[in-house]
């Protein structure tokens, strides 16, 4: 993810897209012979976005929260109108982000609120059932975080609340979805241009104990609700969830099981969530995908890998890069990018969108075309997408008098919105993260059955 911005941290230090960076990785993965797979601007996430701002509410002002408030405040189309927080202090120290935002302690206050029309959800996730379903039935678009619950009953309560209310937009927050990057990338790899798919692999590294302090007990058990089995799906739930969802993605299938080794290696502080976790998740064809992640070292940080028998791509730090295999065909651009030679091997840059000038340049960079976080993308999105169905919402009702639900949903299966992921994606995502959990718990396989994943 996009660090243009250092951001707060609480007292565990932890943020959701807190990835630690170690040098020049596009130098690096050049000397390895890596091809740099490089987005261009565009300009099109410069452009204001056509139509009226979109009223916003934020529920939960925790870091996360306090993050999304200033990607919002970059947004011209965002009007943050009410923000939320149980603890008084929160909202305090929030409200110099939202000035002339209504402040609220109970979250009921902000959906019953006329002038919100999207409600962003980022309490703890074992607190999203209630606020998701409770907004999208009082007809508020919804983003809410993912993972979307920690069981599967509230994860499948919430994504068929979103299911049966189509005349709003519900966002889980699976960021990497809507990242330029990513999105360069998607086509690149289903073309089939790694070969034939062998495996894949993800880590995420970093030193710290997600503890927080407080001089009060029971705000002290509020705020370290990850380290609970009881309100938690751990590392797995609450990191895991977006590498192993943009694997999924990227190979285009679903994972057909998963093993999971789990245990407390650093901080036995009296958590019952493991601070170090291993998962293997198998696809169809024997394609499997190795992630590891832990709180008790940070050496090699995060990054997702996935190799094919024609060339692998590694994504980390929202670039990419690609390294051939001597015997792989091809592909037919190779002849105006760059090459570098580096120990027997030669490592092609490919710039997409860029002159044959840039793609001759020998020079790597560690400059992302895109600025700002994926966090940023994802919210463009989100609020692009609630003004396009608000609009077709209030055609219809002056075309027709009445909004049918099955014409309204055959109207937005037409639209072409902004990149972002579906209630579908999200409940699929933490329907897997679940079970991840609940194999690394018990330390055993558990094979995925279909019906886990439908939505009747």
């Amino acid at each position: 993810m996009n660090h243009m911005n250092v951001p707060q941290t609480d007292g565990a230090g932890f943020n959701r897209r807190d990835f630690l960076k170690g040098g020049s990785f596009a130098t690096l993965m050049t000397m390895l012979g890596g091809v740099p797979l490089l987005a261009q601007a565009t300009g099109e996430e410069e452009k204001k976005p056509v139509g009226p701002k979109v009223k916003v509410g934020i529920i939960g002002l925790g870091v996360w929260g306090r993050e999304i408030l200033d990607q919002l405040g970059r947004l011209e189309q965002a009007e943050v109108v009410a923000i939320c927080d149980n603890y008084p202090a929160m909202v305090r120290r929030s409200s110099s982000k939202a000035p002339g935002a209504v402040q609220a302690e109970d979250a009921q206050a902000v959906i019953d609120n006329k002038d919100v029309q999207a409600v962003i959800i980022t309490t703890p996730s074992h607190q999203h059932k209630d606020l998701a379903i409770a907004a999208l039935k009082a007809g508020k678009h919804v983003y809410c975080e993912a993972p979307l619950a920690t069981s599967v009953e509230d994860a499948r309560a919430i994504a068929l609340a979103a299911k049966n209310n189509p005349e709003v937009v519900f966002q889980p927050g699976l960021q990497m979805r809507s990242d330029p990057q990513r999105l360069f990338l998607l086509p690149f790899i289903r073309s089939g241009a790694l070969g034939k798919f062998i495996m894949a692999r993800a880590q995420w590294h970093k030193k710290q104990s997600w503890r927080s302090t407080s001089p009060s007990a029971e705000r002290e058990k509020a705020l370290n609700w990850r380290l609970s089995q009881g309100t938690s799906i751990g590392l797995a739930g609450e990191i895991g969830i977006h590498q192993i969802d943009q694997a999924g993605w990227f190979i285009n299938t679903d994972a057909v099981a998963v093993t999971g080794f789990g245990s407390i290696n650093f901080w036995n502080d009296g958590r019952d969530v493991a601070d170090t976790l291993h998962l293997v998740i198998e696809y169809p064809n024997d394609v499997r995908m190795a992630y590891s992640s832990t709180l008790a070292n940070s050496f090699d940080s995060e990054y997702e890998i996935l190799y094919g028998s024609d060339a692998a791509v590694m994504m980390r730090d929202n670039k990419a890069w690609m390294f051939k295999e001597v015997d792989s065909p091809l592909l037919g651009w190779e002849v105006y990018a760059r090459k570098d030679s580096f120990y027997k091997e030669t490592g092609i840059a490919l710039i997409a969108g860029g002159s044959k000038q840039d793609a001759l340049d020998d020079k790597a960079t560690d400059k992302s075309a895109f600025p700002f976080p994926t966090l940023y993308y994802a919210l463009q999105s989100f609020l692009g997408n609630c003004a396009e169905v608000a609009e077709m919402v209030q055609d219809i009702k002056e075309t027709f008098g009445s909004v049918d639900k099955a014409t309204l949903t055959q109207q937005l299966s037409e639209v072409k919105f902004r990149p972002a992921a579906s209630y579908q994606d999200g409940y699929n995502a933490t329907v897997l993260a679940i079970k991840a959990n609940e194999a690394i718990t018990k330390r055993q396989r558990i094979e995925l059955k279909k019906e886990w994943f439908e939505l009747a």
